[in-house]
């Protein structure tokens, strides 16, 4: 069994973007019930959450946006973008948002748990140097990533993103960066319009950034046909020191928000293909954060299968990722090669 770390903190429900916003309080409440189940609460090392310091948010996100979103505190309903919300709380929670991944990053760090979720909101990949986008206020996980690099001295970071929408400010912030490798899987062409297959960085990060712009219906067996064909001979060959994880939910198959089919099994499939990743690199230094889903019954269930699976009360075989991913579409696997083809300059392990 592995230590597995979570964050979980009711003040996370306390942002608020509005009556009847998709990235409402209640589908976080739904995965704290499940949570709060004497025989969940026992498997897993609560992570206290804290709030990241100005300086902290400021290595991804410019002085002057951090100063405009502080300036929201107090205020009942302030408009950020035609998506994006705050309520009077929404400053002081979204900097408990990037605090509680921090935390869960220095705790594996530290081998006082072996891998962690942070379950937190509002969620981060949108969220660009001096704008929000997308239900996203501050950038997560490319927080995260900066605080591995600065504060534990991390060279190389792993960012897997698997939400259904492309996490274009992740991307931008580490386009031409190469101490992040940056790999999306996402509904395309879908909101926010990035992530085609041709995006694959630039500068010194050239070949850093791998897009798999995926069709609607895409199945579990799609998702993990793309993380064992793609992700893994390249994670393999870049040898990430740390995996950070922006999972999104919305690619559940009953999610209001996407057309993707996949199921807790899914979830929990790809789950594994990281953790062997993580093995094989890092010692099995996996962070997850909370990113979209938006269907409560589902994004419980959906991060229970993913907490089974990194705790290792639930072990998927080589035998059922393969006869996973023998069921993928066969339009996705045409863009699976498609992106392979692109990839094939910039890694030879294809």
């Amino acid at each position: 069994m592995r230590k597995t770390g979570i964050v979980k903190d009711k003040r996370y429900l306390k942002h608020t973007a509005g009556f009847s916003h998709p990235e409402s309080p209640e589908r976080l409440a739904s995965v704290y019930e499940m949570l709060d189940n004497p025989a969940c609460v026992r498997q897993y090392v609560c992570i206290e959450p804290r709030p990241a310091s100005h300086d902290e948010i400021a290595y991804v996100h410019t002085p002057h946006y951090i100063d405009f979103v502080a300036s929201t505190a107090g205020k009942s309903h302030v408009i950020l973008d035609p998506d994006t919300m705050t309520g009077a709380e929404t400053y002081k929670i979204a900097k408990l948002a990037a605090g509680g991944l921090l935390n869960a990053i220095d705790a594996v760090i530290a081998g006082e748990v072996d891998n962690a979720f942070a379950l937190v909101r509002p969620p981060g990949h949108h969220a660009g140097a001096g704008n929000s986008a997308g239900f996203c206020v501050f950038n997560n996980i490319a927080i995260g990533a900066m605080h591995a690099h600065c504060r534990h001295g991390i060279k190389k970071t792993l960012v897997v993103d698997w939400d259904l929408h492309h996490g274009n400010g992740t991307q931008k912030m580490f386009y031409a960066d190469r101490r992040v490798l940056y790999f999306s899987t996402h509904q395309y062409p879908h909101y926010p319009g990035t992530g085609s297959w041709q995006e694959v960085g630039e500068g010194m990060g050239l070949g850093f950034t791998v897009n798999v712009p995926l069709n609607r219906g895409a199945v579990n067996g799609t998702y993990v046909a793309a993380m064992q064909k793609i992700l893994a001979p390249i994670a393999l060959a870049y040898r990430p020191q740390l995996i950070l994880v922006s999972a999104g939910y919305d690619i559940y198959y009953k999610d209001p928000l996407g057309s993707m089919r996949v199921t807790p099994e899914g979830f929990a499939a790809m789950t594994r293909v990281l953790l062997d990743i993580a093995d094989q690199c890092c010692d099995g230094k996996i962070v997850a954060v909370l990113e979209g889903g938006y269907h409560a019954g589902g994004l419980a269930l959906s991060v229970r299968s993913t907490l089974m699976e990194m705790s290792d009360e639930t072990h998927m075989t080589c035998g059922q990722l393969s006869d996973m991913e023998e069921a993928a579409d066969e339009a996705n696997m045409r863009v699976l090669k498609k992106v392979i083809s692109l990839q094939r300059p910039y890694w030879d392990v294809f």
